[in-house]
């Protein structure tokens, strides 16, 4: 991880991190924010939990090379581990001259490691979404 970015020391720092990591246009750095075995979930509500995958998925939101901005709504903590649902949206002319507008209502486990950074534990970037059952 790169250590031109900060490191969430408690968990209300973790949003000001995604922030800066997301607007960066580095994928790698958003990958910091990702502790061991982390479970991304897809637009489609599929489980992902392998890194180059998630690299995969973060590079599918960051490719438009448009800032993402953020409301926090809520934030739930119990010792370690952090709940938040927050508001987000991308929006912009993408590369190609097309209109973007990506959003969604997150729901986000995060936990403190023995280090004492608060990383993801589960990103579900499109948690509060109704997905039906196939």
């Amino acid at each position: 991880m790169s250590s031109d970015f900060k490191r969430p020391t408690e968990p209300e720092g973790l949003t000001a991190s995604l922030l800066e990591r997301f607007n960066s246009g580095k994928v790698s750095a958003m990958m910091g924010l990702y502790e061991e075995g982390a479970v991304f979930v897809t637009n489609s509500g599929k489980p992902v939990t392998d890194p180059a995958e998630i690299e995969r998925h973060l590079e599918g939101f960051m490719s438009f090379g448009l800032p993402m901005k953020v409301n926090a709504r809520h934030l739930y903590v119990a010792g370690d581990v952090a709940l938040f649902v927050l508001d987000w949206e991308v929006e912009g002319t993408g590369p190609d001259g097309s209109h973007v507008h990506l959003k969604g209502s997150a729901t986000d486990v995060a936990h403190r490691g023995a280090d004492g950074f608060w990383r993801y534990a589960i990103d579900n970037p499109y948690g509060t979404r109704f997905r039906e059952q196939v």
